[in-house]
C-alpha cells in the first residue's frame, strides 16, 4: 500500500504529464479542493517536495507559480504511476477533459514585465502552443500603470494580436 504523501506526489506528476504544459497552483489546486483530495498546507508540501527531488520546475509569473515535469518527474510517473488508484485516475482524466483547454489558454498566454536600468518597463509577452513558444514580443513603457495595462490586455487579446501580426506579415 503507497502512502498518502507519495499518492500526491504522483497526483501531481500525472496531470503535469497528462496536459504537456505548464499548470499554476490555482489549476492545480483547482482539482485537488473540487476533490478534497488536498488542502492547500498539503499541497505546498507536495510541491515542495517534488521541487527538492527535481521532478518539477517552478516557474513565476507575475505571482503566479507554474509548475512543469522534468525528465526525472517522468521517469518518476513512468515507474510508479500505477501505484495511482484507478478511481484517482479516473477523476483526473474527467477534471482534464473537462477543462484541459481553458487551462492550456490560462497558461499558453503569458505576460510580464520588469523595471529597466532606465527606469522604464519592459513588457515580455509570450503566447505558447504545449511547451514551444510560437509568438514572443517585447515593448517597453515609460510607467508602470502601462506596463500593466499592456501585460492585462495582451493576456486578454493574444490570439487577434497573433493573427492581425500574422495576416500584416504573410
Amino acid at each position: 500500500m503507497t502512502d498518502q504523501k507519495t499518492i500526491a506526489k504522483l497526483m501531481v506528476l500525472y496531470l503535469l504529464k497528462a496536459v504537456n504544459f505548464p499548470l499554476s497552483d490555482k489549476q492545480l489546486l483547482d482539482f485537488f479542493g473540487s476533490k478534497d483530495y488536498m488542502d492547500d498546507a498539503f499541497f505546498q508540501e507536495t510541491v515542495s517536495a517534488l521541487l527538492d527531488a527535481n521532478l518539477v520546475l517552478r516557474d513565476e509569473v507575475r505571482d503566479t507559480m507554474r509548475y512543469e515535469l522534468t525528465r526525472e518527474g517522468e521517469d518518476a510517473l513512468y515507474y510508479f504511476g500505477k501505484d495511482i488508484p484507478i478511481e484517482i485516475v479516473d477523476d483526473m482524466d474527467a477534471f482534464l477533459k473537462e477543462n484541459r483547454y481553458q487551462m492550456r489558454n490560462e497558461t499558453g498566454i503569458t505576460a510580464d514585465y520588469t523595471k529597466t536600468e532606465n527606469y522604464d518597463f519592459r513588457c515580455h509577452m509570450v503566447v505558447r502552443e504545449g511547451k514551444e513558444i510560437i509568438f514572443e514580443m517585447n515593448l517597453t513603457v515609460p510607467s508602470e500603470e502601462q506596463a500593466i495595462l499592456l501585460c492585462r490586455h495582451f493576456e486578454e487579446n493574444a490570439q487577434a494580436v497573433y493573427s492581425g501580426i500574422m495576416k500584416q506579415l504573410m
